[in-house]
């Protein structure tokens, strides 16, 4: 990126760490000798030690065995894989629960499923965004095949009661699928202690690279593949591995895991700044809960302005935030974010949401330019703007 654009995007992507890139480096220069971790020659070997090295790394992020841990080329597989696999494995259960407020990669798997038979049931958020535990208790039947939610909103930052969703699911004896592709390496994670089904990680969302991912899947889950082939990863994900970005994931995941609290304590006072300052304005609203979120998540929505106004005015100021969920945004026209909608949000508030996220290496001089730029930018959007509010 520019080295002159302030980036404030972390939960659409997080940069690159330099060690990352190091230790990837030494699977694709030219000067290394590449190996198919299948083949049984000593470059395969090699490699094969890489990925089993990276798996350790993973599955110590968030307490698991190694060999519960299997890579993909993203979150979003992982979901697909989770949601669609585990109602797969059991052919007589044609159910499926979700929050209203799920990524893309769940609802979508669930919309699918739904096309062909199953009935899906979309459990509802309060204002705050934290899913209704009531109403996700009430939606869990015999029939149920698998029920998702996510532990942080790619969105809102909001942090659901995930060991309290596990816990009536595994008393009820659903398989409970977790989407924590925002929450790793922001929250501490133990599946040992709450007890999903399986767990969906990302790397590019950990400081690793993109297009590489990771499911957790439980001792004893039964799953079925949505990609065959060559049998790799238990069977469960057919494909060369991607060893250089598992390498990577490996990399990424033990400085997230050594430099957690660290990175905590950091992004929240400069979450927290953003907060109070924006929120100082007329017109700026918070999104979600004030405390059950994100470490480095701040969601406004801004009275009087287009998001993407505000977004382009802040690029040329020099500060890069984001318009609703980047998954998302730069391919749905002008719908507004479900998650929002949900969240009991007029379409006007929705289109005129902006999400900040800081990240391990944003200072608080960045933050404070930014607070500047987002002044001048609303002040002077606002003298512009025909874009109104609707009564909510």
């Amino acid at each position: 990126m520019p080295n002159d654009i302030v980036y404030l995007d972390h939960a659409a992507t997080t940069p690159l760490d330099d060690r990352v890139l190091e230790a990837m480096l030494l699977h694709l220069s030219g000067a290394t000798l590449r190996g198919n971790p299948s083949s049984l020659h000593a470059p395969g070997a090699a490699a094969r030690e890489t990925v089993e090295e990276a798996r350790a790394a993973v599955a110590r992020l968030v307490n698991a065995e190694p060999g519960e841990v299997l890579f993909t080329a993203s979150g979003t597989e992982a979901d697909n894989l989770a949601v669609m696999g585990l109602a797969a494995a059991q052919p007589g259960k044609r159910h499926v629960v979700i929050s209203a407020v799920e990524h893309p990669a769940v609802t979508k798997a669930a919309e699918h499923l739904e096309a062909t038979g199953y009935e899906v049931t979309r459990v509802g958020v309060g204002s705050d965004g934290i899913i209704d535990l009531s109403g996700f208790a009430e939606a869990l039947r015999p029939d149920t095949a698998v029920a998702a939610v996510m532990w942080a909103n790619n969105e809102v930052g909001v942090v659901q009661p995930v060991e309290e969703l596990a816990g009536l699911c595994h008393e009820a004896g659903i398989p409970f699928h977790v989407d924590a592709v925002q929450a790793a390496g922001r929250l501490p994670i133990d599946v040992s202690r709450v007890p999903v089904s399986t767990l969906a990680l990302s790397a590019h969302k950990l400081y690793g690279p993109q297009g590489v991912g990771a499911l957790y899947v439980r001792e004893g889950a039964e799953l079925e593949p949505v990609i065959v082939g060559g049998g790799q990863e238990k069977g469960l994900r057919s494909g060369t591995e991607n060893v250089a970005g598992i390498a990577g994931f490996g990399a990424a995941v033990r400085l997230a895991h050594d430099d957690l609290e660290e990175r905590r304590r950091h992004e929240e006072a400069l979450r927290d700044a953003v907060i109070s300052g924006a929120t100082s304005l007329p017109g700026v609203r918070l999104n979600g809960h004030p405390q059950e979120r994100l470490s480095n998540n701040v969601h406004l929505s801004v009275e009087g302005i287009e998001a993407e106004s505000l977004v382009l005015y802040l690029d040329a100021l020099g500060y890069a935030v984001g318009s609703g969920s980047a998954c998302a945004s730069s391919t749905i026209g002008h719908k507004a974010s479900p998650v929002l909608l949900a969240m009991g949000r007029t379409e006007n508030e929705a289109f005129s949401a902006v999400r900040i996220s800081v990240g391990k290496d944003t200072s608080e001089e960045e933050v404070e330019g930014f607070l500047h730029a987002f002044t001048t930018a609303v002040t002077q959007l606002r003298e512009v703007s025909t874009f109104t509010l609707a009564e909510s």
